[in-house]
């Protein structure tokens, strides 16, 4: 399996995308829009993938991962690239829709890579492979987003945005070859659907665990702008402080075969919720930008350490030639987060502040610790 070629284009599609996710956030703020306004865009990034991953899944299972993986990078380009050409609030709808679709089917279609094409003794490492290129482009997107909308303004940034997602797929055409394409065989419909998977016990643990722990993720990656923008810290500054939660899942990614050795699934979901509670309760009150990056690093310490041994539990776990439809699942559970949160709370920070959005997350972690603990004292999985 070239997995070096998928870290490769991981990094180029993904670097695209939340760059792209970072700058419709900051446009939507310099062009006076509020943060429910913000909340709604961010919502639609989500939208159409939480009701179209399950048949992505299926579909991918069905041909095979090289036309999804080629299709799913050039309406990521387009995507993000549209901003610059037809400016406007109309236009960022139609960006965040595409974007969120495109990378929906680009995500499904790499971890269908990974999963199908590793043995059972590599595919921990080989996840963990993906994982490390994932952490380099959530720390490069918002990187290079944040300094170029100071520098260059926000239409030079979508096109320049929308180049890494173009050199993504001229490396997948070039290269499609290298990947698998083996489709299983249809299913049967007699054989039920995602209903089925979910009646799994352990599968819908690691759903469940998924959703808890992608609210987290997604509602930091929606906040911090938000919250950045009203303490007056600009773009560039903005994207710095995300650079720093990527840069800590970078760090603990690196050490995931360490701890894989040491501690079992539910031990280090257990500490993840601990550690994404007590940065999620520090961190509106701090407003000095050292302070904000070492706590949004302490939050990517914990929320970075346990995509690898999710996604090995999924491929585990799921019934034979299913794992893409499985995927699909995992998908709708981080799209429906990513679709319902930055609604809700986006609505509760215009009303009352971003404090208590903040405390709110750190209580409902604090509960997701005590489930997990309970879990990890059972026994291992």
């Amino acid at each position: 399996m070239p997995i070096a070629l998928i870290v490769v284009t991981t990094v180029l599609a993904h670097a695209g995308f939340t760059g792209g996710r970072l700058s419709i956030s900051l446009t939507a703020l310099a062009m006076g829009a509020s943060p429910f306004t913000v909340g709604i865009l961010m919502s639609l990034v989500a939208a159409l993938p939480m009701l179209l991953a399950v048949r992505a899944g299926r579909l991918v299972d069905r041909i095979g991962v090289r036309y999804p993986m080629i299709g799913a990078v050039a309406l990521l380009g387009l995507s993000v690239v549209e901003p610059a050409a037809f400016p406007g609030f109309a236009s960022l709808f139609v960006a965040a829709a595409g974007a969120g679709v495109g990378f929906m089917l680009f995500h499904i279609s790499i971890q269908h890579t990974v999963g199908e094409g590793s043995s059972e003794a590599e595919r921990r490492d080989n996840f963990g492979w993906l994982s490390l290129g994932f952490s380099i482009s959530n720390f490069l997107g918002p990187f290079v987003a944040g300094f170029a909308i100071d520098l260059l303004g926000q239409r030079s940034t979508f096109v320049l945005l929308s180049i890494f997602a173009f050199a993504a797929f001229v490396l997948l055409a070039l290269r499609r070859a290298h990947f698998r394409h083996t489709p299983h065989a249809t299913r049967g419909e007699g054989e039920g659907g995602a209903i089925e998977l979910l009646r799994n016990a352990e599968l819908r643990r690691v759903f469940v665990v998924t959703g808890m722990l992608a609210s987290a993720w997604d509602l930091f990656m929606f906040a911090v702008p938000v919250y950045g923008h009203a303490i007056h810290l600009n773009a560039s500054t903005i994207g710095l402080i995300l650079a720093s939660f990527a840069a800590a899942t970078f760090t603990v990614r690196l050490a995931l075969p360490w701890l894989s050795r040491h501690l079992h699934e539910w031990t280090l979901i257990t500490a993840t919720f601990a550690v994404a509670c007590v940065a999620y309760a520090l961190f509106p009150t701090m407003r000095t930008v050292p302070l904000l990056s070492a706590i949004a690093f302490l939050l990517g310490l914990g929320l970075g350490a346990t995509q690898p041994s999710i996604m090995s539990l999924i491929y585990a776990t799921a019934p034979a030639g299913r794992g893409g439809e499985a995927v699909g699942v995992r998908s709708v559970v981080l799209a429906t987060s990513s679709t319902l949160l930055p609604l809700t709370f986006g609505g509760l920070g215009e009303a009352v502040g971003m404090i208590p959005v903040f405390w709110t997350m750190a209580v409902a972690l604090f509960g997701g610790g005590l489930v997990a603990n309970r879990r990890r004292r059972s026994g291992p999985t």
